[in-house]
């Protein structure tokens, strides 16, 4: 304090030792707390990140691993299974997975379609980032509202950003809700309900009733999900036609007709 006085020509008053020292102690505690908050979201971030980096790193090994010992793996599960069941347990998970294949293949032809539209619809109104904009958009929906939200977020910003104009917004959102209706009522129940051999209303039905029951987790996994469902429904199906409470019953009406 002697130095601070000497050295800029400070007043006694100006510097209040005991005032200073009186308000350290009276917001102690606060202090402590917000240190001991900043800490903690440090670490948890930290310890995110690191998580993060981790699995950046073990995905594509495990991934690696499980590419080559598929085969082996399924022929190990194949041989723990009972010799009388085998048969039509291969058979279902057979199907399944070529349901599912085809699910995938599907979904990826409805993202591309997606982003041509998004990208035309945006060329259209001019807009200069229509292509990266749109295919992002598209690439991304395969998650549910979220390749509409961030394409009509980007959209919209560069759509300000270039026009400098609030109605511009008007045909960006347009375009996104054109797409949208597309995707739900066209695009899905086409591209992936057919090749997975769902009518298109029961493709709707199962997000609908997915996203009802389990929310977002239940809009993503609807139509894989209800894709093998499907596949057990045919086997039972199956088993039922083969059964004798089917031809009995379809005998004895044949004989009353008769």
């Amino acid at each position: 304090m002697h130095w601070l006085q000497s050295r800029f020509g400070l007043d006694e008053q100006i510097i209040d030792i005991d005032k200073f020292t009186g308000v350290i102690k009276s917001h102690w505690k606060q202090a402590g707390g917000l240190a001991a908050n900043v800490v903690g979201t440090i670490s948890r971030s930290g310890v995110a990140v690191a998580a993060g980096l981790m699995n950046l790193v073990l995905v594509p090994v495990i991934g690696f691993y499980l590419l080559r010992d598929w085969d082996l793996m399924v022929a190990r599960i194949g041989d723990l299974l009972p010799k009388r069941i085998r048969p039509v347990v291969t058979r279902l998970a057979t199907e399944a997975d070529e349901v599912l294949g085809a699910f995938l293949r599907g979904q990826f032809s409805v993202m591309l379609a997606l982003g041509t539209i998004y990208a035309v619809g945006l060329w259209l109104i001019d807009l200069e980032l229509a292509l990266l904009i749109g295919m992002v958009a598209g690439l991304i929906s395969f998650i549910p509202y979220l390749g509409s939200i961030v394409g009509v977020f980007a959209a919209c910003l560069a759509a300000i950003v270039q026009f400098h104009d609030v109605w511009s917004l008007i045909p960006v959102l347009a375009v996104f809700g054109v797409g949208q209706m597309l995707e739900g009522m066209v695009l899905t129940p086409l591209l992936v309900g057919d090749r997975i051999g769902l009518h298109p209303v029961a493709v709707i039905f199962a997000v609908l009733a997915g996203g009802q029951l389990f929310g977002f987790v239940g809009i993503l996994l609807a139509l894989p999900v209800a894709s093998v469902i499907m596949v057990l429904l045919r086997h039972v199906h199956d088993l039922y036609k083969d059964s004798e409470l089917y031809t009995v019953n379809s005998s004895e009406s044949d004989s009353n007709l008769d």
